[in-house]
């Protein structure tokens, strides 16, 4: 092993990922620390005068912001389902992010990079103002707005009636085709009501997509497939159903364990702030900052820390030089 090999390891081993440390290279070396780095995941920053600086890990390249921004417009929902993410409940104190910052901050993400925006809770047919929110955002974006589908009489169908068409999709949650699996989780008679949710937002001209969230042990292929029918009868389109696995967070005892490293993130702001992605609202590890606007500013914030996380994923995948 050549004396220059030995000296990057003796060097370049002992750093934190993201450290640069110099290294004083002669003749004929230049060729071997470039090879060196490659093998070893690591990164030559520059080599001038005989000495190379060369970092721990490699810099991260440019974060593209998720096109997609979620906003928290509430969390106090008429529901306490045993899997809730962001421990939404009729208990749950409303916690609204409001329609002056919720317009502020449509208006901002179009200006940036952002592609859709989704409105979820909580419930949002709970708040009294819901259609001048989703007509503010389905103005500046393609808005969807995730709801239970339990409240659409009434008043509450009144204010659905008076929200856009053009730019604006429901979501609503129907986690199986027969009652039992939903109202185990989401409590009974709501598979119901959710269906007449679904068929009501339809009549009324929305575009209709169906979330259902599945728990551990409860899946298998013919229940997945007796799902698609039904919704085949309701008339939703494949492109619009989305079956999502339950995490464990909020309410959630069992799930996929979902944390800032492991998935890409999906800015989401809340009446507290920023967070990683909408599963988090509830996990002190996924806040980003307090800081709202400008929202350029938060959006930087996440892809530093998604730079941070890339990098030390790169570091700890380096490869041992045995050969």
């Amino acid at each position: 092993m050549s004396r220059i090999v030995l000296d990057l390891i003796e060097r370049i081993g002992p750093l934190a990922a993201g450290s640069t440390a110099e290294v004083p290279f002669g003749p004929g070396d230049a060729d071997v620390i470039t090879a060196w780095c490659e093998r070893t995941g690591n990164q030559a920053v520059s080599m001038r005068g005989g000495v190379a600086v060369v970092r721990r890990g490699r810099e991260p390249g440019p974060v593209a912001l998720p096109p997609r921004l979620w906003l928290y417009t509430n969390f106090d929902c008429n529901l306490a389902c045993d899997y809730c993410c962001s421990r939404s409940s009729p208990k749950a104190p409303r916690r609204a992010l409001g329609r002056d910052r919720v317009e502020r901050i449509a208006a901002e993400a179009a200006a940036l990079e952002v592609t859709e925006l989704f409105l979820t809770g909580g419930e949002p047919f709970l708040l009294p103002d819901l259609d001048e929110i989703a007509g503010a955002c389905a103005a500046r974006l393609p808005t969807t707005l995730l709801t239970n589908g339990m409240l659409l009489r009434g008043r509450r169908l009144d204010l659905l009636r008076r929200m856009p068409r053009d730019g604006l999709a429901l979501q609503i949650s129907l986690d199986s085709p027969t009652p039992e699996r939903h109202d185990r989780h989401r409590g009974t008679g709501t598979w119901e009501r959710a269906v007449h949710g679904i068929r009501t937002a339809s009549a009324e001209g929305f575009r209709v997509r169906v979330a259902a969230t599945v728990a551990a042990g409860e899946s298998d292929a013919a229940e997945t497939e007796r799902l698609h029918v039904f919704l085949d009868e309701l008339g939703i389109p494949a492109a619009d159903r989305v079956i999502r696995p339950v995490a464990q967070q909020g309410f959630a005892e069992d799930g996929v364990t979902v944390t800032p490293a492991s998935v890409i993130p999906e800015m989401t702001i809340t009446a507290d702030g920023v967070y990683w992605h909408p599963i988090g609202v509830d996990d002190p590890d996924q806040f980003v900052t307090r800081e709202i606007f400008p929202l350029a500013d938060a959006l930087a914030e996440v892809r530093s820390r998604h730079a941070e996380y890339r990098n030390a994923a790169d570091a700890a995948a380096q490869r041992f030089p045995c050969a």
